[in-house]
């Protein structure tokens, strides 16, 4: 499906939960000097501007980064590339996953993004030059399954689709099982939303079932508006590089400021 863009969802709380545990897991897989790998399979645009009318239209963002940058001291991850990217463009800049990646990645790495919506991959192209990166307009799983195992082998899969598609809750255990089997050492991370119609349920039992020892780590808060279905974010780590479930637990005592505790499950 190709209606999806997410300019109006970007900054949002479930965006901050997201960005902030894949920069502080990005950080650490850097800190050694062997070169990653990684691989995201629904890119989006890379880089919103929250004062526009689609952005301002759901008030997400308001909700959201603008609400709590607070919560983030200078030297935590996502804290450094915001402040980055509002130095080189401007204070209502936002980063998508893979601008974050790009900003933390190294010469040395390999990043390859995929994005199907024709006017999402032109503005992804042009947010990530001067970047290594290389953009594919196709679809995201077709690429990671002929990319996996990548060079080099240790990295990271993002995978974070607009599950507007709702075939797509049932068929990503799947492509997760094939991903595994042939990229066993890299951290696969999947982002999908706390629904209160309950659609994410039997996909999370799969993977849970699947893989026990993975990180789940869910954040609750209040519906965006009233009659709003997602009612938290949740992300579910395979491979999860050391310290990540402390990271997840200090950024859970934030959003349980919001009055919903939340989960963390390894």
């Amino acid at each position: 499906m190709l209606s999806y863009q997410h300019i109006y969802h970007a900054g949002n709380l479930a965006d901050v939960h997201k960005h902030a545990l894949l920069a502080w897991m990005l950080t650490y897989l850097t800190r050694k000097d062997k070169p990653i790998s990684y691989i995201e399979t629904h890119a989006g645009r890379g880089l919103y501007d929250l004062s526009s009318d689609a952005a301002r239209k759901t008030g997400e963002a308001a909700q959201g980064i603008e609400a709590v940058s607070g919560w983030f001291a200078a030297d935590h991850p996502l804290a450094q590339v915001l402040a980055d990217l509002h130095r080189a463009h401007d204070a209502t800049s936002y980063p998508g996953s893979p601008l974050i990646a790009g900003k933390l990645l190294r010469a040395t790495d390999r990043m390859h993004l995929a994005e199907m919506h024709p006017t999402e991959h032109a503005a992804l192209r042009q947010a990530m030059r001067g970047y290594p990166a290389k953009c594919y307009q196709q679809d995201g799983f077709a690429l990671a399954h002929a990319l996996t195992p990548p060079t080099p082998r240790r990295g990271l899969m993002l995978i974070d689709p607009s599950y507007e598609i709702k075939d797509d809750y049932a068929q990503i255990p799947k492509h997760i099982a094939r991903i595994t089997r042939a990229w066993n050492v890299g951290t696969i991370c999947v982002w999908y939303p706390l629904l209160t119609s309950q659609l994410h349920a039997p996909m999370l039992d799969a993977l849970i079932a699947k893989y026990p020892d993975a990180l789940r780590h869910e954040v609750r808060f209040p519906p965006a508006r009233p009659g709003h279905g997602m009612i938290g974010s949740g992300l579910f780590v395979i491979n999860p590089p050391y310290g990540v479930s402390h990271a997840a637990t200090q950024l859970g005592t934030l959003f349980g400021t919001l009055g919903h505790p939340p989960q963390t499950r390894c």
